[in-house]
């Protein structure tokens, strides 16, 4: 038997970049959304690729302690031309996936057309449609770097509504969902070698 969820439950977004990181969080009860923070991780005076990864690790960890959040939601690197933006992009996805791994927070990953048509019902919206959307939604005013950390909402605003719509549990291949290290070593059993394995 399957009540209305009004559960209560906290997610962080995060719209992952090498110069600056979007970030937004938000309270989910039933069907209601509150906007509980958001903002930007700059990394634009980092020479060092190296330190900009730790940055986002260790921001990520931060927001994590600091607001508790019960998922996170992060977009998904979009496949572009550029192979060495796309690496970068994906190392820095992996460490705020990882940072939240470290907390047991549970992951889910969404396309970055997949969030534009949830939040807009446009696959192919510009950021300043998302942020007008997002902002009417949640019913707050610009903020400084508005649409970096818009993104970072955006996303969290993404994953919210995938419960709405599919009553709980929603299965579509735009996204990819992680409850811990266990899990993405079972559904990546061919990248992770040697681990996993029963003894």
């Amino acid at each position: 038997m399957q009540g209305v969820n009004t559960k209560e439950r906290i997610i962080l977004g995060i719209d992952p970049g090498t110069a600056v990181m979007g970030y937004g969080l938000v309270k989910q009860t039933g069907s209601k959304l509150e906007l509980i923070s958001l903002g930007v991780v700059k990394m634009g005076n980092l020479d060092d690729h190296m330190l900009k990864l730790q940055r986002i690790f260790e921001k990520t960890v931060a927001l994590i302690d600091n607001y508790h959040p019960d998922c996170l939601a992060i977009e998904a690197p979009f496949y572009g031309k550029n192979i060495q933006v796309m690496l970068k992009l994906g190392r820095a996805q992996g460490m705020a996936m990882a940072a939240a791994l470290s907390r047991n927070v549970d992951i889910t990953e969404y396309a970055p057309r997949k969030i534009k048509q949830s939040i807009t019902g446009n696959g192919n919206a510009t950021k300043e449609q998302v942020a007008g959307m997002i902002q009417r939604l949640l019913n707050f005013t610009e903020t400084p770097d508005f649409l970096d950390a818009t993104d970072g909402l955006a996303v969290a605003v993404c994953h919210a509504f995938q419960r709405n719509v599919a009553g709980g549990s929603s299965s579509s291949t735009s996204k990819k969902s992680y409850s811990g290290w266990d899990t993405f070593v079972k559904d990546n059993a061919t990248r992770v070698s040697g681990v996993g394995k029963k003894k």
